[in-house]
């Protein structure tokens, strides 16, 4: 593939596809661990939803490394700057080591304050550190992945890493019931099993793809003294990720927030959300594929200044992604019930994920705005763009609006999601008049330009 001269709906294709498939194994996976945790208990499946907005910090922090990797080494490819993005493969695995101690400390210091806020009792907190904590110990596995996937994301490559969790997936089947419930001499470690399944796979899907960037195109200019700290290297890095970081951070803390406000009817309540939220993560596959190839083509065509080029690709992504998720969301609409009970047989929090879900369809459109404009804003380097998208959509907003519906005007359970869809609509109207103006200037185009392919 070459990023600056293919088709772009080719390259959305070529992208986009195998990104898509690698997304769907790990939801895949993440369904398993949600089914198996089903078979503990109830309360299981409520811990691993509230375990979800702590771990999240290691999704966030993750993400920032992969996009950051992915936006400085695609610009320096399309820079023609081969010799130094080599030098960002090592110097993006340095940062990820560093990164993962300091998400280590925190998981393991505050996570028993962050469960009590979203109203977890003593017994509940117990059994949700049995995961979280295991997660955590193992997170600088899982940054140094994304930190390589970033490296060959830029290169175009979304194919190593589908590898990776295609075989995650069918490993976690194996693994979970011999973790949780022991065999031989593997002892029985419950909802902890779940964590140390992860692990294993994740450290295994590592290796294979430390293997695959020593056999890119970038390793010919890639040395063992390229491992060395590199502070200015480092500091570019870091101000790339940070916001990015905070940007996927303010998502876990939205569904931190949405998690406070169901808590408040019921552990079951909890329960079918989390198992609802697993559900719309497949339908959202397509999506969190395209959010990938806008980055990857959108970098490097920024950094060979095919500006053309980006506003094609954001408006192609859109149409894209849009109409797809109409079609999700008929499917996700009538099938809410059914989807639902595939995790759990208690009919209260099938109805409250069912309820989840049905709203859930009618927001799925506006979505590919979101993920597809924070795309362009990390490609063109201007994350910060989406650290305030984050802040308003998924905090500020939503947490003003639910507090008024839930504590001043005593909204039922359903409210809360009502509330999320206004929001979601009201603010992807505002991104789409507004992103015009910023690729307009940005770009430095012309609006007759600007709307002309």
């Amino acid at each position: 593939m070459n990023l600056t001269k293919d088709s772009i709906w080719l390259l959305l294709r070529k992208v986009t596809i195998p990104a898509s498939v690698g997304s769907l194994f790990q939801t895949f996976y993440n369904l398993v661990d949600t089914w198996f945790a089903g078979r503990i208990s109830a309360e299981a499946i409520g811990a691993i939803a509230k375990s979800f907005p702590i771990y999240f910090v290691i999704i966030a922090v993750g993400v920032g490394i992969g996009a950051a990797t992915n936006a400085t080494i695609g610009n320096l490819i399309g820079e023609k700057k081969i010799t130094k993005a080599s030098m960002f493969v090592a110097q993006s695995v340095i940062f990820a080591v560093v990164m993962s101690i300091i998400v280590t400390l925190f998981g393991l210091n505050a996570s028993n304050f962050l469960l009590s806020v979203m109203g977890s009792d003593t017994t509940s907190i117990a059994l949700t550190r049995e995961y979280l904590d295991i997660i955590f110990y193992g997170t600088f596995i899982v940054m140094i992945q994304i930190s390589l996937n970033g490296a060959l994301n830029a290169q175009g490559d979304t194919k190593s890493y589908r590898n990776v969790l295609i075989f995650s997936f069918f490993l976690n089947i194996f693994l979970n019931p011999l973790f949780i419930w022991g065999y031989s001499i593997i002892p029985a470690f419950g909802i902890a099993g779940l964590a140390i399944a992860t692990v294993i796979a994740q450290s295994i899907g590592t290796l294979y793809l430390i293997y695959k960037v020593n056999a890119c195109k970038l390793k010919k200019y890639l040395y063992i003294e390229c491992f060395i700290p590199k502070p200015d290297m480092l500091k570019e890095l870091f101000s790339q990720a940070l916001p990015i970081m905070f940007s996927m951070l303010f998502i876990g803390v939205g569904i931190f927030n949405i998690l406070y406000f169901i808590g408040q009817f019921g552990d079951l309540a909890t329960a079918g959300y989390g198992a609802g939220l697993r559900v719309e993560q497949v339908f959202l596959l397509p999506v969190i594929g395209l959010n990938t190839a806008v980055l990857s083509i959108g970098g490097q065509n920024f950094g060979a200044k095919q500006f053309s080029r980006i506003k094609e690709l954001y408006f192609k992504a859109l149409l894209f992604g849009s109409s797809f998720m109409v079609v999700a969301g008929i499917i996700l609409f009538f099938g809410a019930e059914f989807f639902v009970s595939q995790f759990t047989n208690n009919s209260e929090a099938i109805m409250s994920g069912a309820i989840y879900l049905k709203v859930a369809a009618l927001i799925g459109p506006i979505y590919p705005i979101f993920f597809i404009t924070t795309a362009v804003f990390q490609a063109l380097k201007k994350p910060i763009y989406s650290l305030y998208l984050s802040i308003l959509r998924l905090t500020a907003i939503p947490f003003l609006s639910l507090w008024y519906v839930i504590n001043i005007r005593e909204g039922e359970y359903q409210d809360i999601f009502y509330t999320i869809m206004t929001t979601n609509w009201l603010m992807g109207l505002v991104v789409l008049v507004y992103m015009p103006f910023f690729l307009r200037k940005k770009l430095r185009m012309s609006f007759k330009r600007l709307f002309v392919f």
